[in-house]
């Protein structure tokens, strides 16, 4: 250990069981992820966020909510998650895009046809190769327990299929998977996977969060910059992983402030032994990802 600074160990990531699944299936389900308490704030906060803001009935979208309720501040490092977002994109971990969803009963602006998030005519798999340069996290705040009800639609294993017979229309392939998920379940999901939302065709509305994270050279889908007084109500870590740089080449290279970002989830180091001559500084060593060291076996 270098440092004496009061810096965080990494938050728990992924299982064996779970990054097998998730890179085999680029889908990965976690049940009762998030407590009652939290989940009701989240729902309240929701509700709050669209009253006045949408029609009484129909569907509503918000995106970079976590900045517009101070209960969502949580969701930027939650460890449910936040630790498998790090073993993806370790130091550079960013906050992509926060969004949330109320779909009421029949309130769909148009049907959701299949698609892949981000851009289509490149994708980022065609830069990436195996590893996922996106992930968005699902925060479920309504059981949807059974088809019809404004339900996710995904292919399994198909972040590795660069064209789709179905793309850009809303029919149901032989292989399209309908999800049925409980309130508190988290999902994760990697961008490059094929995916719509079918209609609500229930009598209940559904409310669900996603958070996308990335490395912090990614562009960001939902802000330029943030509010510096709301960044100032953050951790540290939080405010790291919302990467409000004013300076464009900061989303490359990181100020030396923001290294470490967690200490080493076992060892509570913040440099990787054994690499560099003691000249080096943190913000100039390259720290080996648990998604890395899986892929070399």
């Amino acid at each position: 250990m270098h440092t004496a600074t009061p810096y965080r160990r990494a938050p728990a990531g992924f299982t064996a069981a779970q990054w097998a699944a998730f890179d085999r299936d680029g889908f990965l389900l976690v049940e009762d992820a998030f407590s009652e308490a939290e989940i009701t704030g989240w729902t309240d906060a929701v509700l709050r966020l669209r009253q006045g803001r949408a029609r009484a009935e129909g569907f509503f979208t918000l995106q970079n909510f976590v900045e517009q309720d101070a209960s969502f501040a949580a969701l930027i490092d939650h460890p449910a998650y936040v630790g498998m977002a790090y073993d993806l994109f370790g130091e550079m971990l960013k906050l992509q895009l926060s969004e949330l969803f109320v779909r009421a009963p029949g309130g769909a602006d148009r049907p959701e046809r299949w698609h892949i998030d981000g851009p289509r005519t490149t994708p980022y798999a065609a830069f990436s190769g195996d590893a996922p340069m996106q992930v968005k996290f699902g925060v479920w705040l309504t059981d949807v327990p059974e088809p019809g009800m404004g339900n996710l639609a995904f292919v399994r294993g198909s972040h590795r299929q660069a064209w789709f017979d179905a793309y850009d229309t809303d029919e149901s392939p032989p292989d399209e998977e309908v999800l049925r998920v409980r309130r508190g379940s988290l999902t994760l999901m990697n961008t490059a996977l094929w995916h719509r939302t079918t209609p609500n065709q229930s009598e209940r509305t559904r409310l669900n969060l996603y958070l996308g994270y990335s490395p912090s050279w990614l562009p960001t889908s939902d802000r330029a910059t943030s509010d510096p007084a709301w960044l100032a109500t953050l951790n540290r870590e939080q405010r790291i992983i919302m990467r409000s740089y004013a300076a464009p080449f900061a989303h490359a290279k990181p100020p030396a402030e923001d290294y470490p970002l967690f200490l080493e989830r076992e060892t509570g180091a913040d440099r990787e032994p054994g690499r560099y001559r003691d000249h080096i500084r943190l913000f100039h060593r390259k720290r080996t990802t648990a998604a890395e060291r899986w892929r070399a076996g």
